[in-house]
């Protein structure tokens, strides 16, 4: 009979991953309260990604999978970016042909049949 070697992955401690991220949401939310717009910035999407990460190589388990899954999500977040980057031109635009703004401009009235 041949002996198994059993791999055994050891569980990340939970409660350490869900302190970690109470601590960086209060960070987030207490960097506004000192007033600097550079501040405000890197606290609220610096820590964003640190805590976007955090939650996929947990809870996601992407830390006991293998490198090209890493890749993938990198990839992903790549086209994305490429497709707002096509995008926001068009849909950041403070004017055109059928642009209105709701609180500026009145929408048309329903038709009434």
């Amino acid at each position: 009979m041949a002996a198994h070697a059993e791999t055994q992955t050891s569980h990340p401690n939970y409660v350490k991953v869900y302190i970690a991220l109470l601590v960086l949401f209060a960070i987030s939310v207490l960097g506004p309260l000192l007033g600097h717009l550079w501040i405000t910035l890197i606290t609220a999407f610096g820590i964003a990604v640190v805590k976007a990460t955090l939650v996929a190589a947990y809870f996601m388990h992407l830390n006991i999978e293998r490198r090209y899954i890493w890749y993938l999500l990198l990839t992903m977040l790549a086209f994305m970016g490429l497709l707002f980057a096509g995008v926001a031109p068009d849909v950041l635009a403070k004017s055109g042909q059928n642009w209105y703004h709701a609180r500026t401009v009145q929408p048309p009235p329903p038709l009434h049949h």
